[in-house]
């Protein structure tokens, strides 16, 4: 599995680092939705996502940015509440002809059906 996420940057810019920070830290509920799909199997969510400040650009129109946000395990019947940090690499591609900003996340393998 690997996710995808695209947001319409509209009239910002992002012409440097920090503005494509800023950008994707006023959208922290999408960025949980996002990484939330990574977690759904186990029952988890992600919440509380921040862009840690190290943004690495390739070029102009790609990079990797760090995401770390926690995971959190909710079942009422179960009486399980926990909740644990982690953090995420991911790739993004900056295409500001459409203005647009896709984020692609890692590949997690998917185990495939047991045989019988």
């Amino acid at each position: 599995m690997q996710e995808n996420w695209t947001f319409e940057i509209g009239k910002e810019p992002l012409a440097n680092e920090m503005e494509i920070i800023d950008f994707l830290t006023a959208r922290k509920k999408e960025l949980g939705i996002f990484l939330s799909f990574y977690y759904k199997k186990n029952g988890a969510v992600a919440e509380n996502v921040s862009v840690i400040n190290t943004l690495l650009l390739k070029d102009k129109k790609s990079g990797n940015l760090t995401l770390t946000f926690d995971v959190v395990y909710f079942n009422a019947c179960l009486a399980i509440h926990e909740q644990e940090q982690d953090k995420m690499l991911l790739k993004f591609k900056l295409d500001r002809e459409n203005r647009k900003l896709d984020l692609i996340g890692p590949y997690w393998p998917e185990r495939e059906m047991d045989e019988i």
